[in-house]
């Protein structure tokens, strides 16, 4: 099951780019999606991908909320943090933690450190003691 959701994050990431649903592109997209290269070694748990679409569902919400909060109370304040990757993540699910941390407007991660942090830059209102 959880190779499928490789195979469909491969193909979404596809079709993001491309931004054409025709029938030649829909080939391509699944060609090349069968012959990027697949680790066979630790595949993350579907319970994993479970949770991170559910809090990229939950963080829709929060996006609007966070980018009307910008809109009435300008966020001075920026600091940059390194935030631990969960353990024995596959990189298509890092990809989706990175994909929901710089989805919100206050957050964008910098950077993917191999040691198993990110460095993720926030904005905020005004300092927090």
């Amino acid at each position: 099951m959880v190779e499928y959701l490789n195979l469909i994050l491969r193909l979404a990431i596809w079709f993001l780019l491309t931004a054409n649903l025709s029938v030649v592109n829909i080939l391509i997209g699944v060609s090349i999606a069968f012959l990027l290269p697949h680790r066979h070694q630790a595949l993350g748990t579907l319970k994993e991908w479970l949770r991170v679409l559910g809090h990229i569902v939950m963080a829709i919400p929060l996006a609007y909320y966070e980018a009307f909060e910008m809109i009435l109370r300008p966020h001075q304040q920026e600091d940059v943090t390194l935030e631990r990757v969960r353990s024995r993540r596959t990189s298509g699910l890092i990809f989706l933690d990175i994909f929901l941390i710089t989805f919100t407007p206050k957050t964008i991660v910098l950077k993917y450190h191999e040691a198993g942090w990110y460095e993720v830059h926030r904005v905020s209102q005004r300092r927090q003691r």
